[in-house]
């Protein structure tokens, strides 16, 4: 699968679950360790591992192997490995305080609008 196409298969199950304030990072030329990274939060423990588990199901629906999944028990911070796609899922007091999105500001932010319009 793409990275582009996995990008939009972990949005979008994100989005079902009603994750808040999603941001997709290009870390192409940036990071070596994947090309985009998703970023989105949960109001609850609950949620956020809702969140987590629905991604991890529509990855192995479509029979990508999730690397890694981890911090799901603590629900704060949940990593998801997609290998090109790395999914950060936090709580929302979690979120701010780590600001991923300005320790990797040197990023593009991709347009998520389409993957929602359709």
């Amino acid at each position: 699968m793409e990275a582009s196409s996995l990008l939009e298969l972990a949005a979008r199950a994100a989005d079902d679950k009603k994750a808040e304030q999603l941001i997709a990072l290009d870390m192409r030329g940036i990071s070596l360790i994947a090309d985009y990274f998703l970023i989105g939060h949960g109001q609850s423990n609950k949620q956020v591992q809702a969140i987590a588990q629905e991604i991890k199901k529509r990855a192995q629906e479509q029979d990508y192997n999730v690397k890694r999944l981890e911090g799901y028990e603590e629900a704060k911070w949940v990593l998801i490995d997609l290998d090109d796609v790395i999914v950060h899922i936090f709580h929302k007091d979690e979120r701010h305080y780590y600001n991923l999105e300005k320790l990797w500001g040197d990023a593009a932010e991709v347009k998520l609008d389409k993957v929602f319009s359709s």
